[in-house]
């Protein structure tokens, strides 16, 4: 029961904004910045990896953490730059990537997908938790549906909506003369990831992007993970190997009739266990893949 309670409040913040922000100190919290390739640089701190243009034209962010840590955030900043934030891209709507937004939308236009901003200013009820409507400060104010390009600091970035994954509203973020890919939640880096199969995330979707992805990617890219350390091609491969072979299995059980708990007892192969970890464990990664098969295909499992 422990576990399942740390469970929601994981998805509480990671979702929400304001009640569960309060309930944690961030106080304690260091934003280390590391280079990753040519003008792009990471953010690490609570919440999802912020990637960092910096350059002649200014700074542009992928993502802003909580609003708690804004000030963290902009101190980091300026060790790197003395230049104005002139964007912000949000990656997904989910709180622990967007939290930040009513800090930094009064200084630079915010740009997301379309389902981002809307579901940004829904109300979301998870559980016994309400997760309010966002400020208006911290809505997106340009959005788009399919691709866009922001010619900066002496490269494209390349937003690219890729559907049905993690949620419905993913973008991923191509620094293209850097060689640097910002995946946000699409990938989980050595771990299993969370599906948001409430906002529109999909297990099979995900499977299909994150190949779709790798196909468009050089061979000596960096990629910066949502969650996770800075990585290779390879690691990005291994994930969908992981991916690949924890949803055929589950799917194997689920065509032999068996139900959800009876997966979760059986467990997964044993080279895949590494891959639980405190928020997203091998029982809680079976149960995202069984429903999101099942929602597909009511007829599966029991």
């Amino acid at each position: 029961m422990h576990r399942w309670r740390l469970f929601g409040l994981f998805i509480g913040l990671l979702l929400g904004q304001t009640t569960l922000q309060a309930q944690r100190d961030f106080s304690k919290v260091e934003i280390q910045a590391v280079h990753v390739a040519g003008n792009v640089y990471a953010l690490e701190g609570a919440g999802g990896k912020i990637g960092v243009s910096v350059g002649e034209d200014g700074i542009l962010i992928v993502d802003d953490q909580f609003a708690p840590l804004a000030d963290k955030i902009r101190a980091a900043l300026k060790t790197l730059g003395e230049g104005k934030l002139r964007f912000i891209l949000n990656t997904h709507w989910h709180g622990d990537h967007t939290g930040g937004n009513p800090e930094f939308g009064p200084e630079a236009p915010i740009i997301a997908h379309t389902n981002v901003r809307k579901r940004l200013m829904q109300e979301h009820k998870r559980g016994h938790r309400t997760i309010p409507p966002m400020k208006k400060e911290g809505l997106p104010v340009l959005t788009f549906d399919s691709s866009l390009s922001i010619h900066f600091n002496g490269e494209e970035i390349r937003a690219i909506h890729f559907p049905h994954g993690h949620t419905d509203g993913d973008l991923i973020i191509f620094f293209t003369g850097s060689n640097v890919v910002h995946m946000g939640d699409v990938f989980f880096a050595g771990r299993f990831p969370f599906v948001d199969l409430d906002s529109g995330g999909d297990v099979e979707g995900l499977i299909q992007n994150v190949a779709a992805i790798i196909r468009q990617l050089p061979e000596e890219v960096e990629i910066i993970p949502g969650h996770g350390p800075i990585s290779t091609l390879t690691d990005l491969n291994h994930y969908l190997t992981m991916l690949r072979e924890t949803t055929a299995h589950v799917r194997r059980q689920m065509a032999a009739g068996k139900s959800l708990s009876a997966i979760q007892q059986a467990g997964l192969p044993e080279k895949w266990e590494p891959w639980s970890w405190g928020f997203i464990s091998t029982e809680r990664w079976i149960e995202i893949v069984y429903r999101s098969y099942r929602k597909a295909s009511p007829s599966a499992g029991n």
